[in-house]
């Protein structure tokens, strides 16, 4: 059992409120960075900061990480365009940065990192993969995919935010299309042109991950939300039939009121998984019963991997374990400013 975690960033995070996936609008640059080390260390090594919402709601990808100790999955982590650098083994498809989808040409690294990261996952051994993410403002992304593929039936994506600021993505979509050469719908059976022209590059690379993972026979789960079911949209759009799975969480799925007839809209499996985190002793896990984060980092696909598993039940204590540890409670001064996102060089 191998997860792949796609890592990236697009420009398009820095719109003030379009994501809660860091501290500060700041320091959410580095959140991809920190996720691909937590996830393959258990704890940040060279990122300087622990990723946290505004409220203080901690990465999901500690939740992931507690599955990997619990089970000791595999582990890839694709460069899927990181802004910052990440102590993280990585495999790099050619993706770079992605720019802010108001602008002209924001991804023009999207359809070659597509065709390469297909090109992988047709020659990944594994006989099963969970594709995860991680990318803060890629559920705004993945809307104008969604929307430029003529995908509009799927419904709105959900955000990292307990109340999704949908007006301000309408907003971001509308302009993104207005400085684009593509329509809405005109980028139909097109996905590399709908992902240069209004998408991230993290997107590209887990719909290619995910096409090239089916074509070769892969059983592929896609461990997200919204984002996922925009990249197995792409999939479909490039002209992949086989069948996948869609796991995420009771959190997401509570969020977005279509989910259920998108999945089946496009032939998506559908997993759904309650860790249980409103319960006693969650500590600051209960964010996400509140609906901070709900998804990231491959977390619907790991807590699926629990439940099949049998150690659903142990998920949280796990969680918090890791938590303590990359938030350093026992450590020295320093690391724990490291935690609050105090870089000490102004940035």
């Amino acid at each position: 059992m191998r997860v792949i975690l796609v890592a990236g960033t697009t420009r398009t995070a820095e719109i003030d409120g379009i994501s809660a996936a860091g501290a500060s609008r700041d320091l959410l640059v580095h959140t991809p960075s920190a996720d691909a080390e937590i996830l393959a260390y258990g704890d940040t090594v060279r990122a300087p900061v622990t990723p946290v919402s505004p409220t203080g709601c901690p990465t999901p990808a500690v939740v992931t990480r507690a599955v990997r100790e619990l089970l000791g999955f595999d582990l890839t982590v694709v460069d899927g365009g990181l802004a910052r650098p990440t102590g993280a083994p990585t495999v790099s498809v050619g993706a770079r940065p992605g720019g802010d989808i108001r602008e002209p040409d924001p991804v023009q690294t999207a359809p070659g990192a597509f065709v390469a990261a297909r090109r992988f996952g047709r020659a990944l051994p594994d006989d099963r993969v969970v594709v995860g993410e991680t990318v803060p403002g890629g559920t705004t992304t993945a809307m104008a995919v969604l929307r430029a593929l003529g995908e509009d039936a799927l419904g709105s994506t959900s955000s990292s935010l307990p109340e999704n600021p949908l007006d301000l993505k309408e907003r971001v979509v509308e302009a993104a299309f207005e400085s684009s050469d593509v329509a809405p719908g005109r980028a139909a059976h097109a996905p590399e042109t709908a992902l240069r022209a209004v998408g991230d590059p993290v997107l590209a690379v887990a719909a290619g991950l995910a096409a090239g993972a089916l074509e070769s026979g892969t059983e592929v789960v896609l461990g997200g939300g919204t984002q996922l079911l925009a990249a197995a949209a792409l999939v479909r759009h490039a002209g992949v039939p086989d069948r996948a799975t869609l796991a995420t969480t009771s959190y997401l799925a509570a969020d977005v009121s279509e989910l259920e007839e998108a999945a089946a809209a496009l032939e998506l499996d559908l997993a759904v998984t309650d860790p249980d985190f409103d319960a006693d002793g969650a500590g600051p896990l209960t964010a996400y019963a509140d609906g901070v984060a709900k998804e990231g980092a491959g977390m619907g696909g790991a807590l699926r991997l629990a439940d099949e598993a049998g150690r659903l039940g142990a998920v949280t204590e796990a969680t918090r374990a890791v938590l303590d540890r990359v938030t350093g409670d026992d450590a020295d001064d320093a690391a724990r400013d490291k935690s609050r996102g105090d870089t000490g060089d102004g940035r």
